[in-house]
This record gives C-alpha cells, structure tokens and sequence, in this order.
C-alpha cells in the first residue's frame, strides 16, 4: 500500500510546510519540495544548472544539483535551526528541475541559461539556482537585471571573477568583469567576502578578504555588507570555494585560509535586512567530495537563504 508522506517530491499535494519522510530514501528533490512547472502562486522555484564547461581546473559541478538535493534529505525532516519556524509554511517553494541545452552546441549555452531564468522570473516567481560552475551567474544576472535593474552583487568567493576578458568568451572567472561591463551590477554598492587571490583591479568592488573576516568576525562581516548594499536589490551569489576546503573539498579551485562553515552562517543569518532578490549556490563538485561535507553545506546555505526570505514575509 502506497503511503502519500513517501516520495513527497511526487506525493505532495501543497506547495507549503515540511513534512517527514526517512532521510535515505525516497526522490530527491530539493529539501522534498514538489517537483513542478506549474509556477501559479509559486514564491521562489528552485532549479539545478549543471554546467562545468567553464572550469579551468577540477570538473565535477555538473553534478552539482543532483549532488545538493540528496545532501538537502537531511535537512528536511523539522523546522531549521536557529528560525524556530518552518520557511515552508511561508514561502511556496517548488523544485523546477534543471535547465537543459544541448551540449554539442557549448555557444548556445548562455542564452539558454537566460532563458530559463527569465521564464521562471516572468512568472512572477523568485529563483534560487544550483550550479554547476559559477559562469551560470553571468546569464542568471541577465535575466534578473532585466527585471530588477542594475544589481547591487553580494558575492561570496575565494576568488574575485574579474579577471579582464575579451567579450564573449564564456569562462568562469570573468563573469563579472563583463557583468560591472555589461551594466548589470553596480560595483559601488557591491562586496566581495572570503577574497583570497590576487587581483589588482577590483572594478569598484568592494573585498572584505578572508583575514578580514577572520579578524573581524561574523558581526562586522555582516553589517560592512549591509552598509555597502543598503536598499538596493541585491542578487547573493555564493561560491562554495569561499568555504575553507576544509570545509568544502568537493570543489574545482579549493583555496586554503577560507571562511569556515560557521563564519558564512553566521553571516547570512545577519543579511535579513537586504533586499535579496535572487540567489545561487555554485561550484559543489560531489566527484571531489567527501561524505557530503561539501553538498551538505550548499544546501544548508541556501536553506539558510529561504529562511532569510521567509522571515521577511
């Protein structure tokens, strides 16, 4: 006899509330959300982009989403630590699946990121992304900028992503430099937390490197942030790699010295004040990790996001 709290990814009749269902088993949607392209009344859909094209050095984060959706089964069985509320009782939230392209045609893969996302955002639906590599930011900014305007970036990473490029060229350390180029995020109003590899043009950013987080703490992370954005829309991308691979070693470009998965909490639950209008989780490499140690802290990251949003409601 079939039972209707069992595979609730299919099962679910509401969009809203958790409900338990055993950790190792059933379908793996995001946090047991409904898997669905119905977006009427839909807050936030959350959707996978399993792109690892762009990596110049360890591959893997194709299998990103699929990776952060079964590491999210142990997180779906009771209300989030600390919120003491269930997001989901607020927040209509739905597993959209992936985005898809063909992949014999690697220069078609921009636009149809974009497309995605702007089909998701013209429904009057939020988007939270699972990468894949962090060059899926580039075309989600697209779609989000041509809704919001220009975005102020709150942006967590070891690396900086403004390398100067040539236009067009589809990388994953130059989103940015083409993002500040292309209009769509204002760098004066824009930071760049857990920075620890050299770039000598910032492009207006501003980098609260990784000893500076360290030497400052989560509170003083948290409201330089918060000065910085003040009421912009903000668009949080966040790069596993800003975590320590200690941390987070299923990555493509660890780097040692990084935020510890307690500092990147501790500061996200602070960002309650922003108008955070757009998320994505990039660069889990499950082939690199270890135990889920890195998938697990992806998905708390971004149930950290949904609770933030939620607690705004």
């Amino acid at each position: 006899m079939s039972r209707p709290d069992i595979d609730q990814a299919f099962t679910r009749t509401t969009p809203y509330g958790m409900g338990s269902e055993p950790t190792y088993s059933g379908a793996l949607s995001f946090m047991r959300r409904s898997y669905s392209k119905d977006l009427q009344g839909v807050d936030i859909a959350v959707t996978g982009i399993p792109l690892d094209t762009t990596t110049t050095h360890r591959p893997g984060a194709r299998f990103g989403p699929a990776g952060i959706r079964a590491a999210s089964a142990e997180l779906a069985w009771g209300k989030p630590w600390p919120w003491g509320f269930d997001p989901f009782e607020r927040l209509a939230v739905v597993d959209y699946g992936d985005c898809h392209w063909d992949h014999g045609q690697p220069h078609t893969i921009p636009a149809a990121i974009e497309a995605h996302a702007s089909a998701i955002l013209d429904a009057g639906a939020g988007m939270v992304c699972l990468g894949g590599d962090h060059f899926i930011t580039l075309p989600l900014l697209r779609a989000h900028a041509r809704v919001h305007g220009p975005l102020a970036l709150v942006h967590f990473d070891a690396h900086s992503d403004t390398w100067t490029c040539e236009p067009g060229r589809v990388d994953h350390g130059s989103m940015f430099w083409h993002a500040v180029r292309e209009g769509l995020v204002d760098p004066a109003c824009s930071v760049q937390v857990g920075i620890r590899t050299d770039n000598a043009d910032r492009m207006g950013f501003q980098w609260l490197e990784a000893n500076w987080v360290h030497a400052h703490g989560p509170d003083a992370t948290a409201a330089a942030i918060t000065a910085r954005v003040g009421d912009r829309p903000a668009y949080l991308t966040f790069n596993i790699d800003c975590l320590d691979p200690a941390f987070a070693p299923g990555t493509g470009t660890p780097v040692c010295g990084g935020l510890s998965s307690y500092q990147a909490l501790a500061v996200l639950r602070q960002l309650g004040n922003l108008n955070l209008v757009g998320m994505d989780l990039t660069e889990v490499s499950p082939p690199y990790d270890h135990a889920q140690i890195t998938a697990l802290a992806g998905a708390t990251i971004i149930l950290e996001y949904l609770c933030l949003q939620a607690a705004a409601v």
